[in-house]
């Protein structure tokens, strides 16, 4: 089967030498369609290369990273390839999953919900970790090795993948990453909703948990701004910096003074977190 037959090419502008492209599919696991991006560096057209996965925070969707982080011109250079889903399932049209930003659309949370309405659809653990790299692999000229990273919503997602993936992702880091799921107002929300009343059915999606359970000894490399307007409330990095300290889980966190969530905060450091990860797909 050809690549038309499964992937629809929705965009392709050049960028850096290389290109960023947009694709639609449909996906099994969410039973709809889905449009996810991919930059591939000018080294792409002659051999296969590494990957790195970014998963994005609420509200976005595969554009917001690749317009606004400035992660082309350093992928280019170090001969990496991006690819970006989108956050939740798209047009499914489900009660409720229009009415707030943080459930629903745009907020899948990479988990896969167990009660309806959502668990028809929301299955966003199943499709970044096996449907869309499995078509990605099918497709386009990477060679296996894979690092992980995201923000906010996404730096969760890029966490629990790799704590609950060992020897999967060569690398992992994260901007502002929402890290203590279960106790926090955005977490608690989403996880009543998708996963049930039961608490105990929440814990494989939290990072702190993950690492208090040693599900995995891979370090984590997190960038924090200390102006950060969620800081307090929903992403509280004081608590896994807590309890890595308990279990000696190595973990490199950086306080940023002055910077905020935004993209702003992620285009000053993106470059940072390309080279970390280069460091990593690079070894043989």
């Amino acid at each position: 089967m050809s690549m038309s037959e499964t992937l629809e090419l929705v965009s392709a502008n050049r960028s850096c030498g290389g290109w960023h492209k947009r694709y639609r599919h449909y996906s099994r696991a969410l039973d709809c369609d889905m449009v996810f991006a991919v930059y591939l560096p000018p080294q792409a057209e002659n051999e296969r290369v590494p990957l790195l996965w970014w998963l994005s925070g609420l509200t976005c969707n595969d554009e917001n990273f690749m317009q606004k982080a400035g992660a082309h011109r350093i992928a280019a250079e170090l001969g990496v390839a991006i690819v970006c889903p989108d956050t939740s399932p798209r047009g499914t049209d489900l009660p409720g999953e229009h009415d707030s930003y943080d459930l629903g659309s745009g907020a899948g949370f990479y988990v896969n919900a167990t009660q309806t309405p959502w668990k028809s659809n929301y299955r966003m653990y199943d499709y970044v970790v096996e449907e869309l790299p499995s078509v990605v692999r099918q497709h386009f000229p990477v060679n296996g090795r894979e690092s992980i990273s995201g923000h906010s919503m996404g730096g969760h997602g890029a966490l629990i993948l790799a704590l609950r993936h060992p020897g999967r992702f060569r690398s992992v880091s994260a901007f502002a990453p929402i890290v203590n799921p279960m106790n926090c107002p955005w977490g608690k929300n989403a996880f009543t909703s998708y996963l049930g009343d039961d608490p105990s059915r929440w814990r494989q999606y939290d990072a702190c948990e993950l690492v208090a359970n040693g599900a995995s000894r891979q370090r984590l490399f997190i960038d924090q701004g200390d102006a950060d307007q969620f800081l307090e409330e929903q992403l509280m990095p004081e608590r896994l910096e807590a309890v890595c300290e308990e279990h000696d889980h190595p973990l490199t966190l950086r306080r940023q003074p002055g910077y905020d969530h935004s993209y702003f905060f992620i285009a000053s450091f993106i470059e940072d977190h390309l080279r970390y990860h280069a460091e990593h797909l690079m070894k043989r």
